[in-house]
């Protein structure tokens, strides 16, 4: 059961790595491209440190290292895409996506 387990979280991982890995080559723009390994890497690499830190703990051997990096990861990722993009509008990168239409603000009758 244990084997099944590492297994279905080693795949896991892989896969959302693959997947923010290829988003982060194949994405137009720097906005989009935050994406990728903010999102889905961050869950693939959590995934093989939680499949590595289960068969560490399985032998009998308690390693927290890789559940702490685990939980630095899931708490640094967020911040470090939020200051990216803070900085990337701060120094005006251009988004290749359409500006939403603005709406116009009609006074109404108070009466």
């Amino acid at each position: 059961m244990l084997d099944i387990l590492l297994s279905v979280l080693i795949l896991t991982g892989a896969i959302f790595t693959f997947v923010g890995s290829l988003g982060l080559a194949r994405l137009r723009d720097f906005y989009t491209r935050l994406h990728g390994p903010t999102k889905a890497t961050t869950l693939g690499v959590g995934c093989l440190l939680i499949a590595s830190a289960i068969h560490s703990s399985a032998d009998g051997d308690l390693s927290l290292h890789e559940v702490l990096v685990t939980l630095f990861l899931f708490m640094t990722a967020p911040v470090s895409a939020h200051l990216l993009a803070k900085a990337a509008l701060h120094i005006q990168v251009k988004s290749l996506a359409p500006m939403p239409a603005q709406e116009v603000d009609t006074p109404t009758d108070p009466t």
